[in-house]
This record gives structure tokens, sequence and C-alpha cells, in this order.
């Protein structure tokens, strides 16, 4: 037989990105080929992460006989990533091939080629990261928890947004925003929390001077939160590890006190723009994704709760061509932020012979891009319909992983006119490729004042009074 090669391409032919592999081709070509062949390896991955739950997928490699150890490693090494990044963890559970588990293993040590993501999981779940090698029998069951969260409307109540530009902040009685404001701030650049500190004070008792009782504050930030607590975040990110760890991490419960105990929820502004979908919609199993400076994403599942997941996207490959663009944080190839960000239309102006000038930030760049969209320029034409492209394979990719009913696309490079072709290119090829998917799953790009409206209401719909 002759090597197994990861090739499959899209129906779509990208002038602008002509070796992209989707994922899911990938893996479905790699899958229906190890079914064809004889007695083909069981394979059992468990990611282990906070209050003992625990995710679980089952998957087949090639038997030995076929010597294709290289494509084996590839598409588990590539599956682990994605399952490590969706539902986050401390610990791998590995079982099935103990000479896949080795390399497995040397992958996530000290100088493998996913350190940094091993480094990541430690810091934020506050525990020594881990691989370990098991027999399929001790395989832990699946112990999957959601909680409900959000959706409470009586009383007085705050919404409050940590973004990476402005921080927002709403006052909402009875479920009606009557205040609502956005002041600019640098969180990025700062390595005093106090700054952060004092700009959240100043938001939150900006809106509680508009009401007579604050009953609960509702927080929706940038970054992960994990029981009310920060884990990581861009927002801090000049901060010192040693700062972090004593005045940040706990720095909403230092809020909480300070504006008199009353009830307060913290989680990613992701699963917040996924509830206000919920919200709006009068539906669940909703998936929420930010194309902005990265790509953000939330979910809220069927019973129209939180997952307690880390949905961070932005790293989870959806390009299995090895020679594509390499993510400068995680030094991965192939991943979300280089696809459904910023830095994608910059990747793909470049291909477009598009000429934008250096000194420009990433913001203003993907805005000269816009401007040409809208001036019908074939080339900017071109970059958004591949991402849109991107965005289809990507959402059948995102469909093993989470029931969908509904996708809410939003972020600046959704735009005016981009956000439209993004959107009807990736129906294109859902209809096309992922039929029962296309069917399934409907597409939502919410105009800008709706979403925030709505978002300050979700925000602020956090907590139990």
């Amino acid at each position: 037989m002759e090597k197994f090669k990861f090739d499959q391409k899209p129906i779509m032919k990208l002038l602008l990105d002509p070796d992209y592999v989707p994922i899911v081709l990938a893996n479905k070509q790699f899958c229906n080929t190890v079914k064809s062949s004889k007695n083909p390896i069981p394979i059992k991955i468990a990611i282990v992460r906070s209050k003992g739950q625990v995710a679980i997928k089952s998957t087949f490699v090639f038997n030995d006989i076929y010597e294709e150890e290289d494509a084996n490693y590839l598409y588990i090494e590539r599956l682990v990533k994605t399952l490590l990044w969706i539902k986050g963890g401390w610990k791998i559970i590995f079982a099935g091939s103990p000479k896949l588990g080795k390399r497995l293993k040397e992958s996530y040590a000290p100088g493998g080629e996913r350190e940094f993501d091993a480094d990541f999981m430690s810091k934020i779940y506050e525990k020594d990261f881990e691989v370990l090698v098991v027999d399929l029998k001790d395989v832990p069951k699946e112990n999957e928890q959601s909680s409900p969260i959000g959706r409470h409307l009586n009383g007085y109540r705050i919404g409050f947004d940590a973004g990476g530009s402005d921080r927002k902040v709403s006052a909402v009685v009875n479920g009606k925003v009557i205040y609502s404001e956005e002041i600019v701030w640098h969180p990025k650049l700062q390595s005093d929390p106090s700054y952060h500190y004092n700009g959240i004070m100043d938001s939150i008792k900006r809106a509680a001077s508009k009401m007579p009782q604050v009953d609960a504050i509702g927080v929706s930030s940038a970054g992960i939160l994990i029981d009310k607590r920060i884990a990581a975040s861009s927002l801090f990110l000049k901060v010192p590890q040693d700062k972090f760890d004593s005045e940040v991490r706990d720095m909403y419960f230092k809020v909480q006190k300070e504006m008199g105990n009353v009830p307060i929820e913290v989680i990613n502004d992701g699963d917040v723009t996924a509830l206000a979908g919920a919200m709006s919609l009068g539906s669940n199993n909703v998936l929420g994704i930010a194309m902005g400076t990265s790509q953000a994403a939330g979910y809220v599942d069927n019973l129209g709760n939180i997952t307690g997941w880390l949905n961070e996207l932005c790293f989870v490959p959806v390009d299995f061509n090895k020679d594509s663009i390499i993510d400068e944080w995680s030094l991965d190839y192939g991943c979300g932020v280089k696809y459904f960000s910023q830095d994608s239309v910059i990747k793909l102006a470049k291909n477009a012979k598009i000429k934008l000038q250096e000194n420009l930030s990433p913001a203003e760049k993907l805005k000269v891009v816009q401007e040409l969209l809208e001036a019908n320029d074939p080339r900017a034409e071109d970059i958004f319909d591949t991402i849109g492209c991107y965005l289809g394979y990507s959402i059948a990719y995102y469909a093993e992983f989470y029931d969908i009913k509904h996708i809410i696309i939003l972020g600046r490079v959704t735009s005016k006119t981009g956000g439209i072709r993004i959107l009807k290119i990736a129906k294109q090829i859902l209809k096309l490729e992922f039929n029962d998917l296309f069917r399934k799953i409907e597409l939502t790009l919410p105009d800008e004042n709706n979403r925030r409206v709505g978002q300050s209401i979700a925000a602020a719909s956090l907590p139990k009074v």
C-alpha cells in the first residue's frame, strides 16, 4: 500500500491559499482509509479538567503492519490538540498504542513541540500538566457537566464587559437597559493591575449611580475564567506573573466586596455572546464566533447552559497543511487565529497583491482592505470569499465536537459587506459538502446595535438574585 498522505483539497479552488487542506477533510480521508484497512487499532483519549470532569474521544489508527506511524501521529496529535483547546484540561490520558502515547508524551514535555500548550494549561488550572499512557480498560468514564447561568432579568443589575480596547457597562432594570457607556482604555499595555481594577470599578460605579440600588453584577471578560477567577487573559499581558497570581486572579472577588457583596458572576465574553444569541433567538445549542484581533468563541448547550469548556478556537487547528502560516504565540501551524481574525485578512492581502503600509496597525490594515471591498475591488472580494471557505469547512469540523443549531458570527472582520460574503460562501460549502449540517445549522450575522444591547442584557442576567 502507498504511504498515506493528508492531501484532500476543498471543493472550491482557492487562488489565495492553494495549499489549504481543511482538517475536516483530512481527518475524513484518514478515518475512511483506516476503516478499510486490516485490524485497525482502537484509540481512546481522555481530557481531564477542573472538578473531575472528563471528556472522551474514541477513534482508530492504522495497525502497525502498515508502518504508518507518522500518519497515525499527525492525526492523533491534531485531534488531541483540538480536544485540549475546546474542552480544556490539565491531564491527557491516552490508550490503545503505547508507541503513539510515547510520542504524544514527548510532544507535551519541556522542549517538545506542544510545550506551549502544556505550560498554558498548567497555569490556568494551577496544576502540573500530565500525559498518561494507559491500557484501554483503565481509561476513566466520561463525566461532562454544564451549569445553568444567566437569563435572570429581575431587579437592578449591572452588566460589565472588559474588552481589549474599551470597557463597556450597562445599568439594566428588569431586563431593560436604562444606561450604557463605553470608555476607551489600554489594559494590554499596563503592568500595574491597579490600572485594571480602578478602571473596572470606575465603570461599575458609573452604572450604579444610575439606579437606586444594585442587586447583582454580571461580568463578561476576554480571557479564560474558571469559578469567577481569572485564569488567563490578554488584558493582563504586561502584568508580571507574581502580581497576576496575587492581585489579578481573584480581582472580581475584591470588586464584589467593594460593592457590598452583591451576587456576581464572571464568564468569558464568548460565552456571553452565545448566551445573548440564545436569549434573542429563543433557542439553545448556540456557538458564537468572533473574528477580530483574534478568534474568540462561546457555546450554550442544549439545556441553555454554559459548559465550562475553554472554547479557545483560536488555537484549534483548521488547516492540515504543515507549511501553512505559523501562529507567533503558540508556534504552531494551521490554527484558527490565522484564519478567522484580522491576521487572516492581512495574510491573504499579501497573496492578493494588495500592498499595505507597514507602519499601519493590524486594525488599520483590515480597514484598508474593507474599504477596497466596499469599492468592489475583486482582490478584496477574493479575500473574504476565502475566509468564507475556511469557515464552511471549519464549521463542519467544530460540529464534530459541538451540537450546533445556530452559529452567530461577529467581530470587526465581519463588518459591512465582508460578513455577508463570508456567510454566503460558508453556506455554499456546507450545502455542497455537508448537506446534513447545512439543513441543521442556521448561520446568523447580528447587527451591531442589537448585539451590543443583547450582550449588555446577557451579561447583567448572569447572577441569580
